[in-house]
């Protein structure tokens, strides 16, 4: 029982201490990210000798808040956004992911003399780039970046991620010494890219319906949305395709149809993300 109230009370320390990490942190110009690394690291094994290796409870955490922040972003990108950098930002999402991901691998058996199919996994793990990053420093006041720069940071961001799982799976399936074919994993990708897609689509109509249809009061209109969001991602997971391009393209769908809750979900996302 006593185990019960720890958690309860340092999750909701830490909620605390995010944003007041977080407000400290935007006016110095610096990652929030940076600052939770930092923490990390002190309370780990090598500082206070908290251990944690709960690989399945890590995963879940992650998942669901990487899954809400790349909505937040599909909501905030508008089609503009990709008429100026759709392109440029599919090119890095694609070509840039697998570009990365080679150079590592290269480095890593060059320099470690890591086995090539270990070498690729390192690659493909670090060769997406970190949205939750990129978001949080797209939003700061005092970066000045030219529009069709930012806005290819910001698509690419949200695009990459069936790309690295791709080539994570790829050298997985190379590391286990399995056989895996150009067709299968030509496949592979197609499901990964055009059924998360699909997918978000689908999803991003229905919750727009779903928010103009029902009558509901104000503060339940993004409650609805996020469990709507959360439903698509793990939908779309559990359909092997990719849940994080499909809550991307639903929040990118919802986010450019006018509607009564706008406002409402904008801010609660915000906060939320």
């Amino acid at each position: 029982m006593s185990l019960t109230y720890q958690i309860i009370l340092i999750g909701a320390l830490m909620g605390v201490f995010a944003i007041v990490a977080g407000r400290v942190s935007s006016r110095l110009g610096a990652p929030v990210l940076l600052v939770f690394l930092g923490l990390g690291m002190l309370a780990g094994d090598d500082g206070l000798g908290i251990r944690y290796d709960d690989v399945t409870g890590a995963y879940f955490v992650c998942s669901v808040a990487l899954a809400v922040i790349l909505f937040d972003g599909g909501l905030r990108t508008q089609r503009s956004t990709f008429a100026v950098a759709g392109r440029p930002a599919l090119v890095l999402a694609t070509v840039g992911v697998a570009i990365t991901a080679g150079i590592v691998a290269v480095a890593a058996w060059a320099m470690f003399g890591t086995p090539p199919a270990g070498a690729l996994l390192i690659g493909a793990i670090v060769a997406s780039t970190d949205a939750a990053a990129v978001f949080f420093l797209l939003r700061l006041q005092k970066l000045e970046i030219a529009r069709r720069v930012a806005s290819t940071l910001e698509v690419e961001s949200g695009l990459n991620d069936p790309m690295a799982i791709f080539l994570t799976l790829l050298a997985i399936e190379l590391v286990g010494a399995r056989d895996m074919t150009i067709l299968g994993g030509i496949a592979t990708f197609t499901l990964q890219i055009g059924g998360g897609a699909l997918i978000g689509w689908v999803g991003g109509r229905a919750i727009f319906a779903l928010v103009n249809r029902l009558e509901l009061s104000a503060g339940l209109y993004p409650v609805l949305v996020m469990a709507s969001v959360l439903t698509v991602f793990a939908g779309a997971q559990l359909l092997g395709t990719s849940g994080f391009l499909a809550v991307y393209v639903a929040g990118f769908v919802l986010g450019n149809e006018r509607h009564r809750a706008s406002q409402l979900i904008l801010r609660f996302n915000d906060g939320i993300a």
